[in-house]
């Protein structure tokens, strides 16, 4: 198993209990298949970093996003990888940094369904600091660009996202305003506004 729970408490005990959300999201047969194959060897799941740098945050462009979308980075842990490991390989292979995690801020249940077909997916968010490195990112498969935006442009990404018929992409921007509503709670003023997301 990739991700256990006994992976998911110990991070919980050393960054934080994380907020819970369930979610269910309509695809399309292809994007179906698409996520399911994703999921070679059982893996159901994602880690997602919001990595903050002064007053910005890291996000990266996927090479079939439309222009002017980004996001937040993401990846999978390997079969017997610990949270820290997968989390330190992907983000170095999709940004090109070093980042210090400092909260598990959340933990989502997903359904994607189609029709009377349906996959179970997990998402576990973490806030970072980054700590070093140049953006020269080494996934080109999966990452067009890296760059930094501010808190206010994920307004945009997340109209973005919700104009597409993208289940997936919907989850996204779903999954970044709940983000943005944590840290609202937590007062959090670098957290920004919920524009059209």
């Amino acid at each position: 198993m990739f991700v256990t729970y006994d992976m998911i408490a110990d991070m919980a005990r050393r960054y934080g209990q994380p907020h819970e959300r369930e979610f269910s999201f309509e695809v399309t047969e292809n994007e179906l298949n698409r996520i399911r194959s994703s999921q070679k060897q059982g893996r159901n799941h994602d880690v997602t970093l919001y990595i903050r740098k002064d007053d910005q945050l890291v996000v990266i462009a996927k090479p079939m996003y439309p222009p002017d979308l980004y996001r937040a980075p993401s990846g999978g842990l390997k079969p017997g990888e610990s949270f820290e490991a997968g989390i330190d390989r992907e983000i170095a292979e999709e940004t090109g940094c070093r980042i210090e995690l400092s909260r598990f801020l959340l933990r989502t249940s997903v359904h994607f369904r189609h029709r009377t077909d349906s996959l179970f997916w997990r998402s576990f968010v973490f806030l970072a600091r980054y700590k070093s490195g140049d953006f020269l990112f080494t996934d080109h498969a999966e990452i067009r660009e890296v760059r930094l935006a501010d808190w206010s442009e994920f307004d945009s990404y997340g109209c973005i996202m919700c104009a597409t018929d993208i289940g997936g992409l919907h989850y996204r921007a779903a999954l970044h305003e709940t983000v943005v509503e944590l840290m609202a709670q937590a007062h959090d003023p670098q957290s920004g506004g919920r524009g059209c997301l």
